[in-house]
């Protein structure tokens, strides 16, 4: 017998979704038949027959069924096999292994960690940037043992939402600001006695955590107020840039633009416009080895 290949899961998943052979196999970049002969040869390993191909679309037979949770959690399993592998490899480790947002680990974590570093061992550090779907993306998977990030109660990411061990670090302000005018106000303002021509927003993507919490605590006010988005990015870093040369309003961590408001580089650009959000650290349900755990300890200690 062939031996099963994983990827006829992802196969059969595709085609159990839509019950369409063409569109299934253009989901999975091959022709129909090579697509056919994958989904016949995991029916030959199963032993029986998944898919009922005398309906138009095709259904799923009572073994086919079955079948399909037991397809979604080999697939999970596997996705967490390297990132637990790397758990038990690095039981005894002393490498700390986090993933932080772009803004985070240029402003807020070298500072946090250097003061830990007064109270507690804090071993090497392996770090990686990215945006908030990504890290949270690597620490479901097990990738890494802590994610550091802006959170806010409106605005629960996918950590939260499954209940992740998580304290809170630190604290931040996003803060609406624009380059100032040759008056020194904000070149482009939010305030009611602003001009009425749409005022240009500076907007996150959406895979950015900062992003998500300005859509779900500012969005609808922004959706009533005359503004338009003229530039959309991933990092608070690019918005920061754009927003001093003159270019629109964006909301800014504090921890990133404080020089840039005492002086004067930026202004706020909004009354009332201030979105307070906590610096919060996840971690890995799973155990983290002794150097993570008595870095967690440490952490929770205060």
């Amino acid at each position: 017998m062939t031996p099963m290949n994983f990827s006829w899961l992802e196969d059969f998943l595709a085609l159990a979704a839509s019950g369409n052979f063409s569109r299934a196999a253009e989901e999975r970049h091959m022709t129909q038949p090579a697509f056919s002969r994958r989904v016949r040869a995991l029916e030959e390993w199963v032993g029986t027959e998944l898919f009922d191909r005398t309906s138009q679309p095709a259904t799923l037979t009572p073994a086919g069924e079955w079948f399909r949770t037991s397809a979604h959690d080999l697939l999970a399993r596997v996705a967490r096999v390297p990132g637990e592998a790397r758990a038990v490899a690095e039981a005894h480790s002393t490498t700390l292994r986090f993933a932080a947002t772009h803004a985070l680990s240029f402003t807020f974590m070298p500072g946090w960690l250097r003061a830990l570093e007064q109270r507690t061992r804090v071993g090497p550090v392996s770090l990686v940037s990215d945006v908030l779907q990504r890290c949270e993306a690597m620490l479901l998977h097990s990738q890494v043992q802590f994610v550091l990030c802006h959170a806010h109660p409106q605005a629960p990411g996918e950590l939260q939402a499954q209940d992740y061990p998580s304290v809170c670090v630190g604290n931040d302000v996003l803060v609406p600001v624009s380059a100032p005018g040759a008056d020194g106000a904000a070149r482009h303002s939010l305030s009611p006695a602003s001009a009425s021509a749409p005022v240009p927003i500076l907007s996150y993507s959406p895979e950015s955590g900062i992003g998500q919490i300005l859509r779900e605590v500012r969005g609808p006010a922004l959706a009533h107020s005359a503004t338009h988005n003229v530039f959309t990015a991933h990092l608070a870093s690019v918005l920061r840039t754009m927003a001093l040369d003159g270019r629109g309003i964006a909301w800014l961590p504090q921890t990133l633009i404080a020089d840039d408001l005492a002086s004067g580089r930026l202004v706020e650009a909004a009354p009332d416009g201030r979105i307070a959000v906590e610096l919060r650290l996840f971690r890995d349900r799973a155990p983290l080895g002794q150097a993570g755990e008595e870095f967690w300890t440490a952490v929770c200690a205060g």
